[in-house]
């Protein structure tokens, strides 16, 4: 029997929101493909960590099983299943829904029904069913995670770069759902918010159901403050640190593109567009490279899909290596095509997009005083800015 999943309802986090953000378990995964790791990740004392080459496989070599789990709720009654589950995972076409029923699909006891199922069922109330399928290998990224907090109602973890936060399609065992899982047996551990995969920091998970309600409220209402470390390209004309001055402020209404809007990437990337919703980026300049890149504190005061990563770009300071917003819409088409060949790699110059979640801020579910967490720069962010400093 495959373990079970941690929870999957975390409210999506403003600028965080959508990357990783994938449910389905054998669809095709909505972002771009991962590149191999130029180089171990290392923990704080400098050691390589495991990357998850093997996290799909016993130790005995064999693979582990994926599974996904559905029950079907009272207004889905009635239906056929391939049409219920083709509701339940949009992402799959109605002949790769219709394969998964064949192959993978069982019927949970007390009717117990391996595989081949009707795809012309009807399905009812509180029928269970379960995808199951054999593990794959999944892209190498860090499944070492460090603590900046812990108590008996939540911990904050410092999530590297390159690990997503939930299953998709192309990860399962390489989450930081299944590492804290592993980490924390048998707690029923809740992850309160969203961080892009490729983007590390500070991220809330409570320990606790009540705990759980309290933070995700909290996250969902927008009771929460968080600021972010960004590396970008040029010398903005931002305030620097410690000038008295009050931060900048971009505001830029932003929209996901449509069918029509002038990107090759309708329903991809976020635009600044008049009928937009209303969204305000504070920002500050904490150090400079010269004239070429700057390490910008940017403080989300709405907290809209791609924010930070899309105003910045807007103003005309991209983060390093953002594949979607820095270089336009041809070069991320290409990474999706072909992974990051090497013209690519000079291109972005980092692996992955310079942003990090520096610190946040939430009401502590069982304290008076909320709770605020700070998480250094990661070391692979200092790294490149001390090289180009130097």
């Amino acid at each position: 029997m495959a373990d079970p999943i941690l929870d999957d309802d975390a409210p999506d986090d403003g600028d965080d929101r959508g990357d990783d953000d994938v449910d389905d378990l054998d669809g095709r995964d909505d972002d771009a493909p991962v590149p191999s790791a130029a180089a171990p990740w290392l923990d704080a004392a400098g050691n390589p960590v495991d990357m998850g080459v093997r996290s799909h496989l016993h130790p005995d070599g064999s693979p582990r099983l994926v599974e996904r789990h559905f029950v079907v709720a009272d207004d889905h009654a009635g239906g056929r299943l391939d049409h219920y589950l083709k509701r339940m995972i949009p992402r799959l076409s109605r002949t790769r829904v219709q394969e998964v029923i064949r192959t993978q699909l069982h019927r949970v006891a007390p009717f117990a029904q391996p595989p081949p199922l009707k795809a012309s069922a009807t399905v009812a109330g509180g029928d269970h069913y379960v995808i199951r399928r054999a593990a794959k290998p999944e892209p190498p990224c860090p499944r070492h995670i460090e603590l900046l907090y812990e108590d008996d109602d939540v911990l904050v973890v410092d999530k590297p770069p390159g690990l997503p936060c939930h299953a998709s399609a192309k990860f399962y065992f390489n989450t930081l759902t299944r590492v804290l899982f592993e980490r924390f047996p048998g707690r029923a551990l809740q992850i309160c918010h969203r961080l892009d995969r490729e983007t590390s920091g500070a991220l809330v998970v409570a320990k606790t159901p009540s705990a759980a309600t309290i933070v995700k409220s909290a996250f969902e209402h927008k009771r929460v403050a968080k600021t972010y470390l960004a590396i970008v390209h040029g010398a903005p004309p931002w305030p620097d640190e410690p000038d008295a001055r009050a931060d900048d402020s971009l505001d830029y209404p932003l929209a996901l593109a449509e069918p029509g809007d002038p990107t090759r990437l309708p329903g991809v990337r976020m635009l600044i567009k008049d009928g937009g919703l209303p969204s305000t980026t504070r920002v500050r300049v904490l150090a400079r490279a010269g004239d070429r890149y700057a390490l910008v504190r940017c403080t989300p005061i709405t907290g809209r899909q791609h924010q930070i990563r899309a105003h910045l770009a807007a103003a005309g300071y991209p983060i390093v290596g953002d594949k979607l917003y820095a270089h336009g819409d041809v070069a991320f088409m290409t990474y999706c095509d072909r992974g990051l060949t090497p013209e690519l790699a000079a291109l972005f110059e980092l692996p992955r997009h310079a942003l990090h979640a520096a610190s946040v801020t939430f009401p502590h579910p069982t304290r008076s005083a909320p709770l605020r967490i700070e998480s250094p720069l990661a070391r692979d962010l200092a790294a490149f800015l001390a090289r180009a400093s130097a």
